[in-house]
């Protein structure tokens, strides 16, 4: 008889500091977007990565869940409607299949912000895939702009103000 694992609901989110943590959220993005959406491995991780605010949900037992990045400064301008650089970039969201649908996703989101929120930005945008769009907006997100292919996704641009 095999014990249940723990459930994806006793996590906690941290930012990525060491490299062991940064490893792991590379991981995830890997069996999410890699392995899953069939996202090609070269355009997935870029040079961004290297000053990114990465973070990290990780099981009880420390079993990584999902992750998170933030893009802050000239990159996030980069990126971003305006080119403005209170504003800061919210990208590689991935939680594990076997973590969806108990908070993980939303808990990264937060994160994000409140990285964002300590950096002195004034607001959040992301490029959200359509079908996640909902997701988005339940957390105070709105789209602007056309669709886009992104990796051969269709996606929209999206926005909070913090």
């Amino acid at each position: 008889m095999s014990t249940p694992s723990p459930s994806p609901a006793a996590h906690e989110v941290r930012v990525a500091e060491d490299p062991a943590d940064r490893e792991a959220c590379f991981a995830v993005r890997k069996d999410v977007f890699v392995a899953e959406q069939k996202v090609p491995e070269d355009i997935e991780y870029d040079a961004y990565d290297a000053d990114a605010v990465h973070v990290l949900a990780v099981r009880e037992d420390g079993v990584p869940l999902g992750t998170g990045r933030l893009l802050h400064g000239a990159a996030a301008a980069e990126r971003n409607g305006d080119g403005d650089p209170a504003v800061g970039s919210l990208g590689r969201l991935a939680v594990t299949a076997a973590a969806r649908g108990h908070g993980v996703g939303a808990a990264l989101v937060r994160a994000v912000e409140e990285a964002a929120r300590a950096r002195g930005l004034t607001a959040v945008d992301l490029h959200a895939q359509t079908h996640a769009l909902g997701f988005y907006e339940r957390l105070g997100y709105q789209a602007y702009g056309p669709e886009f292919p992104d990796a051969g996704i269709p996606h929209r641009a999206m926005r909070r103000r913090l």
